[in-house]
């Protein structure tokens, strides 16, 4: 068998195997993306980025489905069906690189996001009454990213929760069993500054996954390429020069 040809179906055999792996892994980055936001969305005006999560589910439900189809069209050197492997690879890539274009986007805004953040996370905390459910995602947000207040403990001595009962939330505090209200006690990070750093790490993680497997993808239509063009000449009688 022609070298470049066995070394292209051994590439896409295991492209296609991976496509499988693959859509595991995007599904699991974009309901991880989702559902860090759903967890503090009360926090979060902006949700430009689940748009990037968004296709990489749909792209991770396709995968699946063609990992099968471009193996048994490899085996088979089946030109329509490496056709339809291509073009599949090639909707898969553009989505991909959509969805890194939007991180790229999403990043570049990170100060106007951050405003944004701020804000909305200050109109949460004045609304703060111990009760509601705008108060248990303060008391979620803090004890989970080990913060308090949004720019500091000292924020809350602004809201009508500290003017009322003159002290601040125990979910500020590092030990809440041993907590006697001393600002020693509390977390000294704001929370608008750990959960930025936790969104944009969650972006981070999907964009270096994304980013692997959009390059697996371009090396996948080279291969493509190859095995159907040197088929070609196989079966026309005619072998090219370099093979």
């Amino acid at each position: 068998m022609d070298c470049g040809i066995c070394t292209s179906k051994t590439i896409l055999l295991f492209l296609s195997l991976l496509f499988w792996g693959a859509g595991a892994a995007l599904a699991y980055v974009g309901a991880y993306i989702i559902m860090s936001y759903r967890t503090f969305d009360s926090f979060v005006a902006d949700k430009q980025s689940l748009i990037p999560a968004s296709i990489v589910i749909i792209a991770s439900v396709v995968m699946v489905v063609i990992g099968l189809v471009g193996c048994c069209a490899t085996l088979r050197e089946s030109k329509f069906g490496l056709g339809c492997f291509f073009l599949v690879i090639v909707i898969v890539f553009a989505a991909e690189v959509t969805a890194l274009v939007f991180i790229f986007i999403y990043q570049s805004k990170s100060a106007q996001i951050n405003q944004e953040l701020e804000h909305s996370m200050n109109e949460t905390f004045i609304k703060y009454d111990g009760t509601d459910v705008n108060s248990r995602a303060v008391d979620d947000l803090q004890s989970q990213l080990k913060c308090c207040g949004v720019i500091n403990y000292t924020s809350w001595y602004n809201t009508p929760w500290y003017e009322r009962n003159k002290t601040i939330p125990p979910s500020c505090c590092i030990n809440t069993t041993q907590c006697t209200g001393q600002t020693s006690q509390f977390y000294q990070e704001g929370c608008v500054v750990k959960l930025e750093k936790f969104l944009h790490d969650a972006l981070n993680y999907a964009m270096l996954v994304i980013l692997g497997f959009a390059i697996i993808k371009f090396f996948g239509m080279l291969s493509v390429c190859v095995i159907t063009c040197r088929s070609g000449s196989r079966r026309s009688g005619y072998e090219p020069l370099y093979a």
